[in-house]
């Protein structure tokens, strides 16, 4: 059975999303600044067709990783909205993707093997879906910050990543406000320096697992 597990972008003092974040204006401000590494990887240039070239070291591979230890992923409603409007018609997943909102729909199935299905009985219930669907591969808590803490203080995370930019955004959203300290406990994996980005990986002791059947 896979691990859960979530990796993002932080900003030096804290912020994983800008302020003014919106529909026309995702991750908010600053938001761009947090994962400019990424842009510049050919891995993730040759995945969403931006064209040729880009860097093929270590900040390439650590990516590449990611992407293909995920078999499945699940996102909050808002993080969903923003994206819908500016991902390309082949979404960036080629997975299915689990969306955790009140409102009910049927699954929408987009060029390139991405399926967003839509849950509306919680975080437990998502869980369980997708590990249905994950064919053995890992399970992304793909963001929101909300979505990110309410699996981590629900013990439910197994590991995590940070890549923290050379930067500051001075407001946003912090990734770890409300973090239940009683419930979590964390070891450092690993911390790998690159001229772009700082790589953080923690592992996550005593979080349980939903398993796949009621």
């Amino acid at each position: 059975m896979g691990k859960v597990f979530f990796s993002m972008g932080m900003s030096l003092d804290g912020f994983v999303a800008g302020a003014n974040a919106g529909l026309d204006n995702p991750g908010g401000d600053g938001w761009g600044e947090i994962h400019k590494w990424v842009f510049e990887q050919r891995y993730f240039r040759k995945a969403l067709k931006l064209g040729e070239g880009g860097e093929v070291g270590r900040d390439n591979s650590i990516l590449e990783a990611t992407v293909r230890r995920t078999g499945t992923s699940i996102m909050g409603k808002r993080m969903f909205e923003e994206g819908a409007r500016h991902w390309p018609e082949e979404a960036p997943f080629h997975t299915p993707v689990f969306v955790l909102t009140k409102e009910a729909r049927k699954p929408w199935a987009r060029p390139g093997g991405t399926t967003f299905y839509f849950v509306n009985d919680g975080i437990e219930s998502a869980l369980r879906q997708a590990r249905t669907v994950a064919a053995g591969k890992d399970i992304r808590i793909a963001g929101g910050v909300s979505l990110v803490m309410q699996y981590l203080n629900a013990g439910l995370v197994d590991e995590f990543a940070i890549a923290m930019a050379p930067t500051f955004l001075g407001a946003g959203l912090r990734l770890f406000e409300g973090i239940n300290r009683n419930r979590i406990s964390i070891d450092i994996v690993e911390a790998i320096h690159s001229p772009l980005v700082t790589h953080l990986r923690y592992a996550v002791r005593n979080s349980s697992r939903i398993e796949t059947h009621n």
